[in-house]
């Protein structure tokens, strides 16, 4: 990229959670973004529609029709693009949903990582490559906390997915010398998290519960544990990573870990009710491997990229909980 020309990142994913704070991140410092968009009869841009509405022509912000499982796409795209960064973050996220559908979750979150690698690779473009590891690769933990020696024991078609993800990418990082980074991202939330993940479904139904329009909320495990964090710090890992002179691989978390019953308390605390007089548990929620405990290193990120998360466990269960009591009172 010349010198004083604006940056351009094109990522994938932009229409879910981490992909819209991304991308409101990156035009904040000044950068063209580019997102990745699949084509569909329903539209299903509520993240970033502030940002790509009528009245927001003002904005260096473009989408394009693809998709990772079209290398042909990705291929047209990083030549009229030609991205200065690539953030990979598409993918089947849903763990429970790929013990349901492991073929299409392998391919879009793994071996759609292989396409847009091998695409870059093709067009002899120079970028910087970033991808969205995950805490799900540690399945079946080998040490606590997980950093980014642990061994890896994935437990889901969806963790299985993500290491190949991230090993292929560590491949190519070092076969083709190409500016590659791996985040292993802890759980991480907001707002903007999809309705059918545990703590989105957790303050939804609390809420409604609150609003009277729910008698109870039917949950699965309620003794895992998860190290949770705020997406919108987390998305900022991601730009420091590649803003480094090396790439490397990092992890991303608090450090700390809560259960899903403590998410239940505080949501519920925040409106003021009891949560074990609403909270129901139906076996058919549980996973037929299941992950009991997740918490994660930061100390290599804090030291190398100067992170460290901003919100803490209660600050993020309760801006949650605030943002979906407002929302069903205006629906």
């Amino acid at each position: 990229m010349a010198t004083g020309a604006q940056k351009k990142a094109f990522i994938t994913g932009i229409t879910g959670q981490d992909g819209s704070y991304l991308a409101e991140l990156l035009l904040e410092k000044g950068y063209a973004v580019h997102g990745l968009v699949r084509r569909s009869s329903t539209v299903n841009r509520v993240r970033i529609e502030h940002l790509h509405g009528l009245n927001r022509r003002d904005l260096p912000f473009f989408l394009h029709y693809g998709d990772l499982m079209d290398p042909g796409s990705l291929v047209r795209l990083i030549q009229k693009v030609q991205p200065d960064e690539i953030y990979n973050l598409g993918a089947q996220s849903h763990v429970q949903v790929s013990f349901d559908i492991p073929y299409f979750t392998a391919q879009s979150t793994g071996l759609g990582t292989l396409a847009l690698l091998e695409s870059i690779r093709d067009t002899g473009h120079q970028c910087r490559f970033y991808q969205a590891g995950s805490s799900e690769m540690y399945g079946k933990v080998q040490e606590i906390p997980q950093k980014e020696t642990t061994p890896f024991y994935p437990r889901s078609p969806y963790g299985v997915a993500k290491l190949y993800g991230h090993w292929i990418s560590v491949n190519y990082r070092e076969a083709y010398n190409m500016f590659v980074c791996n985040g292993i991202l802890f759980n991480h939330e907001s707002p903007r998290r999809g309705e059918n993940f545990v703590t989105r479904k957790i303050t939804l139904g609390a809420a409604a519960i609150k609003l009277g329009r729910q008698e109870t909320l039917t949950l699965g495990n309620l003794e895992a544990k998860r190290d949770w964090g705020f997406a919108k710090d987390y998305v900022e890992a991601m730009w420091l990573m590649l803003q480094q002179d090396k790439p490397d691989d990092y992890v991303i978390a608090t450090g700390e870990t809560h259960s899903v019953e403590e998410f239940c308390q505080l949501t519920f605390e925040r409106l003021g009710l009891d949560y074990k007089k609403y909270v129901k548990i139906d076996p058919k929620f549980f996973r037929p491997t299941e992950v009991d405990i997740l918490i994660g290193d930061p100390s290599k990120a804090k030291k190398q990229l100067k992170w460290t998360p901003r919100t803490s466990f209660k600050e993020l269960v309760n801006l949650m909980v605030d943002s979906d009591l407002k929302y069903l009172k205006g629906s």
